[in-house]
């Protein structure tokens, strides 16, 4: 057996192992925190007094105007400087989340101005509340919008989880760069560490798919035409 594919057959456990350990739970507990938040920010932004908009508008500018390893950096190395300690997986959830949290917004924000005028005057006219026409009409519309970006954004963060590897998360990437320290095959544990982000990255577009099909407005002809 080749030297290379008996090393990277000996890696594999190792790095899988982090990837179930550190890089899915990251990238799921980051994404339902990052929306969740996404969604607040956008609600605020189309709803809220102008001063909470402001704010709302304050954290999407600064977020998406700066590197999410600098975000990272900031949090895990910066904040120390204040007194605010943190281990590297909390730090890294919260700097994931909050740059999920700006992107989503965009998204929801967008898919929630999308939905028309009259939807919100039909859901009115049947005694909805602002907040019961929101959770019943306006957000199942706008969720079918917002299903494929949001998605997207889904699988950036499997692939961007590696950045957290810079702030010492012992995730799949770093795992790989411990593996290189020892043997000095670069070329091989980076090749292979790609081919696991490849696939999962592959499994979720698929899994994508699926859902832009059924959730999408023309679901039934799109499933009809494949």
């Amino acid at each position: 057996m080749p030297h290379w594919l008996q090393l990277m057959i000996d890696s594999l456990p190792t790095l899988l192992w982090a990837g179930v350990k550190f890089t899915i739970p990251l990238t799921l507990l980051s994404f339902v925190l990052g929306l969740s938040l996404g969604l607040v920010a956008a609600v605020t932004r189309l709803f809220a007094p102008k001063p909470l908009v402001l704010v709302a508008r304050f954290y999407v500018w600064a977020i998406r105007g700066t590197p999410l390893l600098v975000q990272l950096f900031v949090i895990f190395y910066g904040l120390p400087s204040i007194g605010i300690l943190l281990d590297a997986f909390p730090a890294a959830l919260i700097g994931f989340t909050l740059n999920v949290g700006a992107y989503t917004s965009e998204i929801i924000r967008a898919a929630i101005a999308s939905v028309p005028k009259g939807q919100w005057e039909a859901a009115y006219s049947t005694g909805m509340t602002w907040s019961q026409a929101m959770r019943r009409t306006i957000l199942p519309q706008a969720g079918r919008v917002a299903v494929p970006p949001l998605s997207n954004t889904f699988i950036s963060l499997v692939k961007d989880t590696s950045l957290a590897a810079a702030i010492t998360v012992p995730e799949l990437f770093q795992s790989a760069q411990r593996i290189v320290a020892t043997t000095y095959e670069p070329l091989i544990l980076y090749v292979e560490a790609a081919l696991i982000y490849l696939a999962m990255s592959s499994v979720l577009s698929a899994l994508q798919s699926r859902l832009e099909v059924r959730f999408g407005r023309y679901g039934g002809m799109l499933e009809a035409n494949r």
